[in-house]
């Protein structure tokens, strides 16, 4: 009972932290709603009226205009306008590299209010709801972590949620509201750190071993990513999305420095709680089978526990920061035949950094953990029981 009080008050001041992050995060909002904002509506397609509606909307010239325009009737799904039916349409642009498919009977999409006075039909078509089959993976996602993990699962779930929400509640608006972004993404980490181990593992040795070296890890990465920024001589600007950061208050710009500073150490948080989190439970459970090992042997234990685990580790940074900007990657390759000029460039240069301070992240964080767990594991008078019941 003790600890089900304890895991909630856990839970609580969690969400406290985030209540309270949220709203310094937001307290002079800067750069916010910036552009035209258009509010969306579900609807669901009844039927295709016209394939052809630009010959009828513009007769004269709709061969000159090089779009193609689909009038349809539309039903809404939610608000106040549910179960009503209007006509619609949906403009399909042939200057696109790639032409979006025109709607056809039963599609689920999203539509918001035609600006163009031309023509006169009410609501546009925006996008394909795709984000319904999103929920239903999530859903069956967390399930699954519920039948395999049971408790464990809704402790994951728990704190995955917590996770998002700090992200995109707390740190999203303080970046966008000129707050330190290099103090807050330490503080999300730090945050993130103590509540994923807390709520997953309890306050137990493990949980602290592996909080220890998570908390070294960040700080080793933390330090090297800004102790290289002097002499790679990096601007921010390794892709046009940075460029639109710049652009959203030309006046006063995001510092983009920092922004790909906060990115490199939130992607190897992740994989440094990996790590910490694999040595302090398989050091508990050799001190559980062996009641008698001594610190030594397990701070040995966990450096060859470590040498295992870091080689794949390095590769999963360096995969994971490829992938996710695959399609710029192929097309500096394909421009720049000279591997000096690839190598330099900035956007290699940073995914570089990012995989090196975040291997340099996780080499201290194997030998701290390590150490903290024969530390807190290696005492003789300890009983395998009495650890094992710490693990709980």
């Amino acid at each position: 009972m003790k600890q089900k009080i304890i895991y909630v008050l856990t839970v609580i001041l969690c969400v406290c932290l985030l209540v309270v992050g949220r709203r310094f995060a937001t307290a002079n909002p800067a750069v916010e709603n910036v552009g035209t904002v258009q509010v969306s509506e579900k609807v669901k397609v009844v039927k295709v009226l016209d394939p052809e509606y630009e010959k009828t909307a513009f007769p004269d010239d709709w061969e000159m205009r090089g779009e193609s325009i689909v009038l349809f009737e539309g039903e809404f799904m939610e608000g106040y306008k549910k179960g009503q039916r209007e006509d619609m349409i949906q403009r399909v642009d042939d200057l696109y590299a790639v032409e979006m498919r025109p709607v056809s009977a039963g599609d689920k999409i999203a539509v918001y209010r035609n600006p163009d006075s031309q023509i006169d039909v009410g609501y546009m078509f925006a996008e394909y709801n795709r984000v319904t089959v999103l929920w239903w993976l999530v859903g069956l996602f967390m399930v699954l972590l519920l039948v395999f993990g049971r408790g464990k699962g809704l402790s994951t779930i728990i704190s995955l949620s917590l996770t998002v929400a700090a992200i995109f509640v707390v740190f999203v608006p303080a970046v966008l509201s000129y707050c330190n972004i290099y103090i807050w993404s330490l503080m999300t980490c730090v945050y993130i750190i103590f509540m994923t181990l807390l709520i997953v593992n309890g306050y137990t040795k493990k949980s602290f071993a592996a909080i220890t070296g998570c908390l070294g890890g960040v700080a080793v990465t933390a330090f090297l990513v800004k102790f290289c920024d002097m002499f790679l001589h990096t601007t921010g600007l390794v892709d046009e999305d940075a460029l639109y950061l710049m652009m959203l208050n030309p006046e006063n710009p995001l510092d983009i420095k920092a922004v790909v500073f906060a990115a490199i150490i939130i992607g190897a948080v992740g994989a440094v709680m990996d790590i910490a989190t694999d040595i302090a439970s398989a050091l508990a459970e050799i001190k559980v089978q062996a009641p008698d090992i001594s610190r030594t042997q397990i701070i040995k234990s966990g450096f060859t526990i470590g040498r295992d685990i870091i080689g794949t580790m390095s590769n999963t940074l360096i995969l994971a920061y490829i992938g996710s900007s695959l399609s710029c990657t192929l097309l500096m390759v394909a421009g720049n035949p000279s591997l000096l000029l690839l190598f330099n460039t900035e956007m290699i240069v940073v995914e570089l950094l990012q995989t090196i301070a975040g291997s340099f992240g996780m080499l201290l964080t194997i030998p701290l953990t390590s150490v903290v767990c024969g530390v807190l594991y290696g005492s003789k008078g300890d009983k395998g029981r009495r650890i094992y019941k710490d693990m709980e």
